[in-house]
Parts: structure tokens; sequence; C-alpha cells
């Protein structure tokens, strides 16, 4: 079976255990065309240009994860800032575990947002957790895996400042697109990912 075959076979997997396709490119780390395109082509189709990262080694492994998100959180201090943020962002669900240990790390707090696009309903909307929100004034670095667009960062980095709050930077493991800042916030991966066809 080829890498594609197996990448649709678990999309329509997923989908037949009820998750959104943006629940779907998540879980993949794919972009959301590239899941609309394996839910609903043959093999044989054009395949849109997306890569696939798997990282469910480092991911299922709690001494990896953790090695992962020090490693981030070092990033984070040489090449933005080396003062604790107030909070630090997990974007839901990838992005939980990691910020999490920063923000034990660090002493400070932790936040969740559940991003637009794992939302349900005719009008979904993005939203910070319940009971892992922010406050006005607070310096806030947002955590997730990987960057396919920049479309959700730039969705958070939008709620923050719309309720008061600083993103100060965003923090993935992996980016696809080489991307510097989103917004004037600035950007810090472990990996730059590139595609050369």
């Amino acid at each position: 079976m080829s890498a594609i075959d197996e990448l649709i076979q678990k999309a329509r997997h997923l989908r037949s255990e009820g998750h959104s396709p943006g629940q779907i490119a998540d879980e993949l780390s794919l972009s959301m065309e590239t899941v609309t395109w394996l839910l609903t082509q043959e093999k044989g189709g054009i395949t849109p240009k997306d890569v696939h990262i798997d990282w469910t080694f480092v991911s299922e492994n709690s001494s990896l994860l953790k090695e992962s998100a020090l490693m981030l959180l070092s990033g984070l201090k040489i090449k933005v800032t080396d003062k604790s943020p107030d909070i630090f962002i997990g974007i839901a669900i990838s992005g939980i575990p990691l910020a999490t240990i920063m923000s034990i790390t660090e002493g400070s707090r932790l936040g969740i947002y559940h991003p637009e696009k794992q939302a349900y309903g005719e009008e979904p909307i993005g939203s910070m957790s319940g009971n892992f929100g922010i406050r006005h004034g607070e310096r806030c670095v947002i955590v997730d895996d990987v960057i396919t667009s920049g479309k959700t960062l730039g969705e958070v980095i939008r709620y923050l400042k719309l309720h008061g709050a600083i993103p100060v930077a965003c923090c993935v493991l992996f980016d696809k697109r080489g991307i510097r800042e989103i917004d004037t916030v600035p950007v810090c991966s472990l990996f730059k990912v590139s595609r050369i066809d």
C-alpha cells in the first residue's frame, strides 16, 4: 500500500468515527484542502501539493514529547524573548501537551484555544476554553505542532488581540511554509519543512 493510500484510509477511518475535516487535518498534520481530497478522490487523481508529517513516535512517548517542548522553549528564548510569558496557549489538540510542559517549566499559566476548523454548527467560531482562558494584558505564547498555512495561528492572534491579550510569539515544531511572522507576531519553529518538486 502506498503512502497516499494509507493517508486515504486513515482519513476515511477518522471520518467514519465522526471526526470533522478540521480534526482530521490536525490528526494527520495536513491542510484542509488535502484532507478534502483524501476524503473525496479515488486513486489516480491529481494529488495536492502538501507534506505529511508523522510525529506519532514522539507524541506517543512522554519523555520525547517533554524534550520536544523543552527544545521549543529554548528556541523561543534564543529567537524571540528571554522573558517568560504570562501564559502558554495550546491549540487543541496537538498544541496542548506541548504548551502544558512549557507552562509548567516556566511557572506560567496554561491556556487552551479551540480553533474554528474544529467547531461544529452553521457558523463555526474559534474560542478559548472557559477553564483555561486568558486575562486582559497577559503576554501570550501560542503553541501548536505544525504550521500548514498559518491560518489557525492568525485566527488565535486576532482573538487574543480582540480580547486585550498580547501575543508575543508563536511556537511550533514544524513549519511547512517558512513563515517568519504572522500579523507582526514572530514565529519560532524547530524545523522548517520544504517541498522540492
